[in-house]
């Protein structure tokens, strides 16, 4: 009876479509006795002249998120425009030519197409997932109009943007909440209470029940962000409203949705319950009924099988942690077995392209940290992420080898633009963190203009991606290698073939030999090198479209990536 109650209210709320009400309490002043309230909206920005032509569009029948490159920053730390020390929407906007000037015949920016942007509704803390207004940019970053400029001037250049959108709980400063507090309140069962201790732990052996004078409150993942209760119809409604605002009025691409595994608990069971299922579906039904190119992409730290429940039907895509895990594994063990067979799993079971791919994110340590520090372990790992298949995202400063370990401020410092000084060109004032150690040898300024810098080979594996529909959209298919300390697929589309391999190892290989017992190769195919160095040779084709002891270059250096082109 509960999961046919919630898929009612979903439903009745999805019929309403913008009759929905905003049912949130006003900033300004708590009323005694709480009702439901329109919260103004701000009046409609003029609408932002967007040059379509540049944005990424879709291609080989896939949506336009496959088509992007996202770029994970935390505002905070990125960049400072009025030298408070601390990152704002004005500081990112300055440096938006870094990530993509808009010029396609250029190649000296990074050339992401996509932003994801952590936390900027109002927070009273560093991180911002304890929301308290979802209506308001944080004022550390800047205001609304900032963050609608910052859309207009990153679509100027081809970059969508998508936002954190904090589903699973508020901050506990969030007037709702401490509301909440009283038990007569109407706003009491917005939040998980109970009279007495449950007496469960959280899924990780947690503390989740936190003790009040009136009861106590259910937070997964601390005290400072209780759990909203999306079996109230009322929650379900509110957050709908604030959705459709950052998508209608501020403009938005999408959302990255905050884990999503924990929106409703079932008594104990605090994770991939049935309800949250249900309920998602009725929130991808609502977000593309206001905007059906609005992309979802879904935090489920899980294993590949359950974050596969979420995908499609949920939300757009999911973050591939298993993916994450085994490609880091492959660049430390040297051999590509790891990644391979990971990779080979994901492609079976998901529709085509149909997740997001990454290293590393805000929560963990960072790669070139978990890699200690070796240069050509993270240029592998690089390679990997950008010539597979799905939405790969880079979390800020990979692409120079930031390094940081927790807790969590250590692994989102200030971005190292310059190596002069302890603000590394973060801003003029005292950054609100200082940088990494290993700031005087490794920033932006040290990399941009070195061909051989690990900055470089991010920002031309990007642009080869961009260039290529193969390495965007394409099939992926395994090429049995010997030794297995190369790894090596290809990818396909109608129009493309590409090669790619990839020496996981610190020493040089000369005797390695490819196989494939068949596949979608032309007799008449003829070897192009497009990324690496040295001369290559083409294969022989057998009559299945496949080829036996291929050797496409002499020598393989250590840790080194050829993308070969195999089109007749």
């Amino acid at each position: 009876m509960k999961r046919l109650f919630l898929l009612l209210v979903l439903c009745g709320l999805l019929l309403a479509g913008c009759d929905i009400g905003h049912t949130v309490i006003t900033e300004t002043a708590v009323p005694p006795t709480p009702t439901t309230v329109a919260t103004p909206i701000p009046p409609t920005p003029t609408p932002i002249p967007t040059p379509v032509s540049l944005l990424p569009q879709g291609s080989n029948g896939l949506p336009w998120w496959n088509d992007t490159v996202f770029y994970e920053i935390f505002v905070r730390s990125f960049k400072d425009s009025d030298d408070d020390g601390i990152g704002d929407l004005n500081g990112l906007i300055s440096m938006l030519d870094y990530l993509n000037d808009g010029d396609p015949t250029t190649t000296d920016d990074l050339g992401v197409t996509g932003l994801w942007l952590m936390p900027i509704m109002d927070s009273p803390s560093y991180h911002g997932y304890d929301v308290v207004d979802y209506y308001t940019v944080n004022p550390d970053y800047g205001t609304n109009e900032d963050f609608q400029r910052l859309m207009e001037e990153a679509h100027k250049r081809g970059i969508r943007v998508i936002v954190d959108m904090v589903l699973n709980h508020t901050g506990r400063d969030h007037e709702w909440f401490v509301e909440s507090r009283t038990p007569s309140s109407e706003w009491r069962d917005w939040y998980v209470w109970a009279e007495d201790d449950p007496g469960f732990i959280g899924p990780w052996g947690q503390q989740v029940w936190y003790r009040t004078p009136t009861g106590y409150y259910y937070a997964v993942f601390w005290d400072g962000m209780p759990d909203l209760d999306y079996t109230n119809p009322d929650v379900t409604e509110a957050m709908l409203d604030a959705s459709r605002f950052w998508l209608e009025e501020m403009g938005a691409d999408g959302f990255r949705l905050d884990a999503i595994k924990h929106l409703i608990e079932d008594g104990s069971v605090q994770e991939n319950s049935d309800e949250t299922h249900e309920w998602l579906q009725g929130f991808y039904t609502f977000y593309k009924e206001v905007n059906p190119e609005a992309l979802a992409v879904g935090e489920a730290w899980t294993s590949t099988r359950e974050v596969l429940d979420y995908t499609g039907d949920e939300v757009d895509i999911a973050f591939q942690f298993d993916l994450a895990e085994d490609i880091l594994t492959s660049a430390k063990r040297g051999t590509g077995t790891a990644v391979a067979q990971t990779m080979g799993n994901i492609v079976e079971s998901y529709p085509p392209g149909q997740y997001a791919t990454f290293l590393a994110n805000h929560d963990q340590n960072r790669v070139m940290s978990q890699l200690i520090g070796d240069e050509g372990k993270a240029r592998v790992s690089a390679s990997v992420l950008l010539t597979s298949p799905g939405v790969p995202f880079i979390y800020y400063g990979e692409e120079i080898g930031m390094t940081g370990t927790k807790p969590d401020e250590d692994i989102r410092r200030p971005m190292q633009w310059t190596s002069d000084d302890i603000k590394v060109g973060f801003t003029a004032g005292s950054p609100w963190r200082s940088p990494a150690r290993d700031y005087e040898n490794r920033s932006v300024a040290l990399q941009v203009d070195d061909p051989d810098s690990l900055f470089n080979h991010y920002r031309q594996l990007i642009h080869l991606r961009n260039t290529h529909e193969a390495l965007r959209g394409g099939d992926w298919l395994e090429v049995e290698s010997d030794p297995a300390w190369v790894y090596a697929f290809l990818r396909t589309t109608a129009n493309e073939t590409l090669l790619v391999v990839i020496n996981m190892s610190d020493e040089a290989i000369a005797e390695y030999t490819l196989h494939l017992e068949s596949g979608p190769l032309a007799a008449d195919a003829t070897a192009v090198l497009l990324f690496g160095e040295g001369d290559v040779t083409s294969p022989t084709v057998n009559t299945s479209g496949g080829f036996t002891n291929y050797v496409p270059l002499a020598e393989l250096p250590p840790f080194s990536t050829f993308v070969i082109d195999l089109t007749p």
